[in-house]
């Protein structure tokens, strides 16, 4: 399945206000591994958007922004190394849009995302296949622009590296996968030489907290098609609660819980070619948006051994 579901927008793990929305590559959230020498290639177009918001705890909206509303293109290929390694990388063109107040929005490519994922194991258990993964990541900004500047900036600006342990079991065509993911974040520098946050700080570096987050999913894997729930929380460790009526700032507390839906469908004449979409929303969170959002994506997989190009599950199945 192609689920880059926030390694910011590409791999910051979220953006809060900014960016809640679901970011799309190849195996990075799920128990699908491309075959050796086997490149998946494609891109997601995204759009989320969102009237109200938490700050700290408190849910309100700000006519001074009416709805801010995020698109982006996400490119993105997936390369088997071997059938039990692959590497995923993508990068993202964003642009971001407020209804009212003065604020103008901002556009332009955003940070290189990298993953690598290794299928360290798997066992038959009962009636089904239990699998492990252990995943290692990474991001960094490729342009220099703006972080101080939410919830219209296009991103946080900050390096990551990021770690994940990623658990699936299927039976038959039934499949539940979870997984864990904890993010550092690098210190960013701002274009001023002080800021406040819960005290003054006579700097332009900002000392970014790092972040955590669970995913869980289950639904149906065949080979022609993939259709799952997905529950996803993410949890910013420190950082502190926007302050009443101000702007948030990259260092604050950027919580959410979201649900929804996601898709695969892989053509049956021409099975290197698939269509992939979903949705998502923001129900619970803090000092983030209630965003609903929802994206679409074309993928081909290119056989480089000159081998029918496949994708493989952890039941041995071709997809």
């Amino acid at each position: 399945m192609f689920n880059f579901k926030n390694i910011a927008l590409s791999a910051a793990l979220g953006l809060g206000l900014l960016l809640p929305a679901m970011l799309k590559a190849q195996t990075d959230e799920d128990a699908i591994m491309m075959t050796k020498k086997n490149l998946c290639v494609g891109g997601t177009y995204m759009q989320n958007s969102w009237d109200h918001y938490w700050e700290g705890t408190f849910k309100r909206s700000n006519q001074n922004i009416g709805t801010v509303s995020t698109k982006s293109v996400m490119l993105m290929g997936t390369y088997g190394i071997t059938d039990k390694l692959n590497l995923v990388v993508g990068a993202p063109y964003v642009w971001t849009h407020a209804t009212a107040g003065t604020l103008h929005g901002q556009h332009g490519v955003q940070d290189l995302s990298a993953w690598l994922k290794w299928e360290a194991l798997d066992l038959n258990v009962g009636n089904g296949v239990l699998s492990f993964y252990l995943l290692g990541g990474g991001s960094l900004p490729l342009t220099n622009y703006i972080a101080d500047y939410l919830p219209l900036s296009i991103g946080l600006h900050s390096k990551t590296l990021s770690g994940r342990l990623l658990v699936d079991y299927q039976v038959k065509n039934f499949f539940v996968t979870a997984s864990g993911t904890y993010t550092g974040r690098s210190d960013i520098t701002i274009d001023r030489n002080s800021y406040y946050t819960t005290s003054l700080h006579l700097t332009d570096r900002v000392d970014m907290p790092n972040m955590a987050s669970w995913n869980v999913r289950a639904g149906y894997r065949s080979n022609w098609l993939i259709a799952e729930a997905v529950f996803t929380d993410m949890i910013t460790i420190d950082g502190f609660d926007i302050r009443k009526n101000d702007m948030p700032f990259p260092s604050n507390k950027m919580n959410s819980k979201m649900g929804g839906v996601d898709f695969k469908y892989t053509f049956r004449k021409l099975d290197a070619l698939s269509v992939v979409g979903g949705a998502m929303y923001t129900f619970s969170g803090r000092n983030v948006g209630q965003a609903t959002a929802w994206d679409l994506g074309v993928f081909y997989v290119l056989d480089l051994a000159h081998k029918k190009a496949k994708a493989h599950n952890t039941a041995g199945k071709k997809l």
